[in-house]
This record gives C-alpha cells, sequence and structure tokens, in this order.
C-alpha cells in the first residue's frame, strides 16, 4: 500500500498582526469576512487537512483567492503557517530551523511557478543546472545529470541557447528542467502552465504525463483550469475561500459534488472526456488464476464467474496472459482445452480515446494495471458503455 508523502493536518495561515485573535474567532464559528471586518486580520488558510500519496499528481483547484496558492506556500514553507502542521517524509516542515528548510528544499523539493524565471544571461544548460550547482555539485557532474533531463523534455539539441532564443514552451520546459536536475521526490507546481497558449499547454502536460510514468514523482499541482486537472490529477482538491472543499479522484467528484459550489466548476465540460480506465474497469468481473492449467482442472468456473476469460497473473499480480474459461469441441467433436495466450494490458491513467482504440481490436476484456504494473481490474467495451451510458446527462 503506498504511504503519505505529504500529510497537511489542521493547517490555518492569518495574514495580520493579530492572528490569535482570528484563530480564536474561527474556533467560535465567525466566518472569515466577519473577522475582517471586525479586525482586519485576513483568513487565508482555515483548518485544512489531506494527504498525497506517494507517486501520485494531487491538483490544487480553486478560483482566484481561493487559498490555493497560500497553501502550497505553507507546505514548503515560503509562508509560516499560524497554526497546524505539515509532514514531508514524516518530518514536520513548521518545526524546521532555516537549515534543515535549506537542505530539504536543495534535495528532496522543487518548484516550478508560472513566471519562467529565467536569467537571461545563462544558457539552457547553465540555467537548468543552477539548482545542483547552489547545492555544490561539481560542474562535470552536474551538466551530465542536466544534459540527461534535458534529454528527457527535449531540449538537448538546445542546451547552448540562450532563453531569448526560445519558444515560451520551451522556455518552460527549462523551468521544469531546472526542477527535475535536483532529483527531488516532491514537486510543487503553481499554475507552471497557465501562460503557456492551449497547444503549448497540452504538451507540457504531455510531458509532464510521460515523465511521470517512468520516474513516479509525487506532484502538487496549482492549477484553476479544470480541464488541466481532470486530464493530469491522479486526484483533485477543491478550495474555496480558504477552506478545503472536498477531495477525490475527478470520477468521485463529479458522481458526488460535496457542494453546489463543487458542481458549479463542471457545468459545461464534457467530463467523459477525462474518464481514465481506472475509472470505467470493474475489479472483479474477470477471474484470476495461476496458470491455464488451473482453469482446465475447474470446470467449474465458467459457472461460477460467467466470464468467458480468466487473466493468468502471478504472485506479484502481474499479468502473464489469458486463458478462455470453456473448452471448445475440435474438428472431431472432442472438447480441447485453450491454452494461454498473451494480452495486452492498459495502464489504469490511460484516457478514454486510448482505451477505446485497444478495446475495438480486442474480442476479449482487457486487464488493467497500476503504475507498478501490477493487476488491478478489468475493462470491457461492455463497460465502457455502461459507464458512458449512466453518467450521460448528469453531469456534462
Amino acid at each position: 500500500m503506498k504511504s503519505a508523502k505529504v500529510v497537511v493536518d489542521r493547517l490555518y495561515k492569518v495574514f495580520g498582526n493579530n492572528p490569535q485573535l482570528a484563530l480564536n474567532m474561527l474556533e467560535k464559528g465567525h466566518s472569515k469576512d466577519k473577522i475582517f471586518a471586525e479586525t482586519g486580520q485576513v483568513v487565508g488558510v482555515q483548518n485544512v487537512s489531506f494527504e498525497v500519496q506517494e507517486g501520485e499528481i494531487f491538483v490544487l483547484m480553486g478560483l482566484s483567492g481561493s487559498g490555493k496558492s497560500t497553501l502550497i506556500r505553507l507546505i514548503n514553507r515560503l509562508v509560516d503557517p499560524s497554526a497546524g502542521n505539515v509532514l514531508v517524509d514524516g518530518q514536520n516542515v513548521a518545526q524546521m530551523t532555516n537549515s534543515q528548510l535549506i537542505k530539504l528544499r536543495r534535495r528532496d523539493m522543487s518548484m516550478v511557478f508560472q513566471s519562467f524565471a529565467l536569467m537571461p544571461h545563462r544558457t539552457v544548460l547553465s540555467n537548468a543546472a543552477f539548482g545542483l550547482e547552489v547545492a555544490g555539485t561539481g560542474r562535470k557532474e552536474r551538466e551530465r545529470r542536466t544534459m540527461t533531463v534535458l534529454e528527457q523534455v527535449g531540449l538537448a539539441p538546445f542546451a547552448n541557447k540562450l532563453p531569448c532564443e526560445l519558444s515560451g514552451g520551451m522556455q518552460q520546459r527549462v523551468g521544469l528542467a531546472r526542477a527535475l536536475a535536483v532529483n527531488p521526490s516532491l514537486m510543487i507546481m503553481d499554475e507552471a502552465f497557465s501562460a503557456l497558449d492551449p497547444l503549448k499547454r497540452k504538451e507540457m502536460q504531455d510531458v509532464l504525463l510521460d515523465l511521470q510514468k517512468e520516474q513516479r514523482r509525487t506532484i502538487i499541482f496549482v492549477s484553476h483550469d479544470l480541464e488541466e486537472a481532470l486530464r493530469i490529477g491522479s486526484r483533485i482538491a477543491i478550495m474555496e475561500g480558504g477552506r478545503l472543499v472536498q477531495v477525490g479522484s475527478a470520477q468521485e467528484i463529479i458522481d458526488n459534488p460535496a457542494e453546489e459550489y463543487v458542481r458549479a466548476f463542471f457545468d459545461g465540460v464534457d467530463t467523459n472526456r477525462y474518464l481514465t480506465a481506472g475509472d470505467l474497469m470493474q475489479a472483479n468481473a474477470v477471474p484470476l488464476v495461476a496458470s491455464a492449467n488451473e482453469v482446465h482442472a475447474s470446470g467449474e468456473l465458467y459457472h461460477r464467474s460467467r466470464s468467458d476469460y480468466a487473466f493468468v497473473v502471478d504472485g506479484a499480480r502481474k499479468v502473464q496472459g489469458i486463458v478462455a474459461t470453456r473448452r471448445h469441441a475440435d474438428a472431431s467433436g472432442n472438447l480441447q482445452a485453450s491454452g494461454m495466450e498473451r494480452i495486452e494490458v492498459i495502464h489504469h491513467r490511460s484516457n478514454l480515446e486510448d482505451v477505446m482504440d485497444k478495446l475495438i481490436v480486442s474480442r476479449s476484456p482487457l486487464p488493467v494495471v497500476d503504475g507498478d504494473g501490477c493487476y488491478c481490474g478489468a475493462i470491457s467495451q461492455a463497460m465502457v458503455l455502461k459507464a458512458l451510458s449512466t453518467s450521460r446527462g448528469s453531469h456534462v
């Protein structure tokens, strides 16, 4: 089971000269508007708690002024909390000394902002290697590591160019490369792609998703763009007025919005386009066996499962293939047991379009696997059609 990379526990931030007065009023049930009117204290974040699991892209959403940017600055302690705790890998960031914070940010935490913040006199390579330079990494080593990252984001041919010679999208890739070069386990991205035009934004989302499949970093991604959140987020958290209103997968929030504020986010958006294999699959629709022989030794498997197929998985739940659960007759009428066949797997984050491309050419259900390649469910054309017909008109 995945462990929590980040734990936010009853976090508050009040801007003003007497935050404790505001905290006392919040405890008594007063609104942030009343607190501001009577005391001048501004409540930025109030009583926020959640966990971010290792390896997920956790998207923070909200309208302007909802508190999302303040929240991430509390997580990396660019802003000190008024109350509450933030734990990263079990360490309380809110109680760290300055030297401990610097060490954490250099070694294990990177940030990518909306503004590219590149140094105009430095080359792409030098800009991307800056974090390693600050950390004291030798020139040869930092350039070697940085060139590897520039390859990953498609910038290796531009390593010796200056920022002014690059497009906006390419400059944002430099910013991403700079964050990746220090090899952080946690990345915080604040409206990182919002300054780009729609095509470049989608391109950068694709870069991020491709990197995530390989590297499985933990990413906290702030966005005001619902379509971006639906496309890249493992889970989404929606904020309003400093409060955390709801946290869940896209499908959970779409199906069960916590309040009208959440429901309004999805007005006019075709949310079906952002369904993933993980949203559409069924966990127990297809039986699992250790070998084809196990199927044929048990003639009752089809009658118990009502499935024409079983997936063969090993002890680590890695899919080895597929086997029919019913024997077929040969030309002479004798019953024959069919052997195991190889089968293509579908990643649980695959979008609806990719899922349908694979299902259309498959006569059987296909196995869905998680980020570690372990079996987590099955998906078929019938399952997809059922999910789409169930949701039609409810939130599109």
